[in-house]
């Protein structure tokens, strides 16, 4: 059975709905599946939805699935999360104004460090955050990200840090695991930069 945790002593005061929170990992880990197989880089998914109790004034439907991405799915070595944002900052602009607290969930940790250079999911969500004054973020993951490719990955202590409700959602380990290194062999087990 799956279960929700908060992802440090921060995070206590999140509410969590196992049930949720599992159905939408899921559907990011089918996200996932639609990215290229390579063996540089996890298979990640993410939905962005729109979250809370509906009673504050919200437009959008708590549970409402406001955009989706996965890996690679759009040009410029594109991360999960990334895509979603940008999916989301393209449709809202049409949408205003949009959810008042939002869940972004990514089936592995959202990275700090971008080995291409790139712009770190972290810090992308922190900037879209602060773009979007007034809503309320709260991150669901599925796994933390290994060491293979950037060591010691601490994207949820940092979001957490700048006061972004963190929580990973344990039991579907070994599913977004195999989805996330499908395509990897046995030269990227280990490889640290």
């Amino acid at each position: 059975m799956a279960s929700s945790t908060p992802s440090t002593a921060a995070a206590t005061a999140a509410t969590v709905d196992d049930t949720t929170d599992v159905h939408f990992l899921r559907q990011a880990l089918a996200q996932a599946d639609k990215a290229p197989l390579r063996a540089d880089n996890y298979r990640v998914g993410a939905l962005l939805v729109a979250d809370g109790d509906g009673d504050d004034g919200d437009d959008a439907n708590p549970g409402t699935i406001l955009a989706t991405g996965y890996t690679h799915e759009l040009p410029g070595n594109t991360h999960a999360e990334e895509c979603c944002l940008l999916k989301y900052a393209a449709l809202a602009a049409e949408h205003t104004p949009g959810p008042h607290r939002v869940a972004l969930y990514t089936t592995m940790e959202p990275c700090v460090r971008r080995l291409s250079g790139k712009m770190a999911c972290v810090q992308r969500i922190e900037r879209w955050r602060k773009a979007t004054s007034g809503v309320g973020v709260r991150v669901v993951v599925g796994v933390r990200e290994p060491d293979t490719f950037v060591r010691a990955n601490d994207g949820l202590r940092l979001l957490e840090e700048a006061g972004v409700r963190c929580c990973v959602v344990s039991g579907l380990e070994q599913e977004i695991m195999r989805v996330a290194t499908a395509g990897h062999g046995p030269t990227t087990e280990g490889k640290h930069d």
